[in-house]
């Protein structure tokens, strides 16, 4: 569909699979020029998570409700076969887990997207989120699944145990006799919205898991995005603005972000770089970090990137703090203890 670039951070629980042409099974399905993304945040261990990455995209894939007849899949087939293959793998851990009583009771929800030249299927169980930035405006996002949605079950949060209803792995919470496994507490069922693409509008998407949406929106987020894309082409940078500023905006929640770039994507502009090198200089004539706290945060400052605002910019502010800080290099500089006695 475009570049694309993954940014970790925080967790070893989280995991997050980026595939493009896929050998084997799915040059027969014609699925050469289709894309896979998703961004899996894992929970009380990482198994389901790392499990998840490495096989999910297969479930899928080899579904026969994926494959139906001949030749690429229809949109209901892709739907169905999504549905189903993360209920297999669902299964496929639960059977594994029964053969080794100790085995990882973690889980994970998962956030995705499947691109073919012709659709967008957005991928969905859990509470992270995926919205497409479409002619500069949000056009669509996921649903967050949460306890407090109307009609969810009400799970506590304990031990880091989920209070998402909808989730892979989670055994100890889908073991009601009787009961199908979309009816259990945690249901593995995904919500698979589809959408025709648009390449003349549709510019970006980002899958990211809640610690990043705790702390910014959907447009906040895609504003933020759309305004590093004009003054930098490398994706990898981006990707750690935005958990930068999040992080600087008091998110402490797991986060990893996958930008999923299309060709209208923003560009570089020479007048937002510009820009951006007179806002950096501006913020190095701060005299003291007590002039930042107490003034920088009540005064408008020009171009500052929206939604990111002037905690988007803290990294140039300690850098500069740093740099006036006359006592940092004081302990490696005295005298050691040794010396001392």
């Amino acid at each position: 569909p475009g570049n694309f670039v993954t940014l970790p951070w925080l967790s070893a629980q989280n995991q997050h699979t980026s595939q493009g042409r896929k050998a084997g099974n799915t040059a027969s399905c014609g699925l050469e020029t289709w894309s896979f993304f998703a961004v899996y945040d894992g929970h009380d261990g990482s198994q389901v998570a790392k499990y998840c990455c490495e096989h999910l995209f297969d479930h899928i894939t080899n579904n026969q409700g994926f494959t139906g007849s001949s030749g690429a899949p229809s949109v209901e087939n892709v739907k169905n076969g999504i549905r189903t293959g993360f209920l297999e793998i669902d299964e496929h851990m639960r059977v594994m887990s029964e053969k080794k009583p100790r085995a990882d009771r973690s889980g994970s929800t998962a956030v995705g997207v499947l691109i073919s030249p012709q659709h967008t299927y957005f991928i969905n169980c859990g509470d992270s989120r995926g919205p497409l930035c479409r002619n500069r405006e949000i056009h669509f996002f996921t649903q967050d699944h949460r306890a407090s949605n109307p009609g969810s079950a009400v799970i506590q949060c304990v031990n880091g145990s989920p209070a998402v209803p909808r989730a892979l792995g989670d055994l100890d919470y889908k073991c009601i006799h009787g009961k199908a496994p979309t009816e259990q507490l945690v249901s593995p069922e995904p919500e698979v919205p589809d959408m025709e693409r648009s390449e003349e509008d549709d510019q970006l998407i980002i899958l990211a898991c809640d610690g990043t949406w705790d702390v910014m929106g959907n447009k906040e987020l895609c504003d933020f995005v759309r305004s590093r894309l004009e003054v930098t082409g490398d994706l990898k940078k981006v990707c750690h603005e935005v958990v930068d500023t999040c992080l600087y905006k008091g998110s402490r929640d797991n986060m990893r972000v996958i930008l999923i770039c299309f060709p209208n994507a923003p560009k570089v502009s020479p007048r937002a770089v510009k820009k951006e090198a007179e806002l950096d200089k501006y913020l190095e004539c701060i005299p003291d970090v007590v002039h930042v706290m107490h003034t920088f945060a009540s005064e408008h400052i020009p171009s500052l990137p929206p939604a990111g605002e002037l905690a988007s910019k803290w990294n140039v502010i300690e850098a500069v703090y740093d740099r006036l800080n006359t006592y940092k290099n004081d302990d490696t500089n005295s005298t050691s203890t040794d010396d001392m006695w």
